[in-house]
């Protein structure tokens, strides 16, 4: 028997808010790539966008992130990539979308940062 229990994993509303937010910023970087740019960059944008997002995100920002860093690191990894979807809704036109987006990010990461941070 283990003498050492390990805690279970809780995850509340917060960590899936974030997690939606986190998969809707990639499919926004995928469909800005598809949608702003002319046909042979459409498709390298649209590929090649959310590819570098979702390794970015992994590398630095996941919680399980090959490369470890301070919070502050985190959260410029995180700002880089959630204020990049909200700029290409606003490229994109919907720009309600990107306020909407944006405002949901920012309150989110706040309240995850000041968690980390305590």
């Amino acid at each position: 028997m283990n003498e050492q229990a390990t805690q279970p994993v809780r995850i509340g509303p917060l960590d899936v808010l974030r997690f939606l937010l986190e998969l809707f910023a990639f499919f926004t970087l995928g469909l800005w790539g598809f949608v702003a740019w002319p046909p042979f960059l459409n498709v390298v944008f649209g590929i090649g966008a959310p590819l570098f997002a979702i390794v970015l995100w992994g590398l630095f920002r996941s919680p399980k992130a090959v490369i470890r860093i301070d919070p502050f690191g985190k959260a410029l990894v995180e700002i880089v990539i959630m204020g990049s979807a909200a700029l290409a809704w606003l490229v994109m036109g919907q720009w309600l979308v990107a306020i909407v987006f944006g405002v949901l990010a920012v309150v989110t990461g706040v309240i995850s940062g000041r968690k980390e941070f305590a």
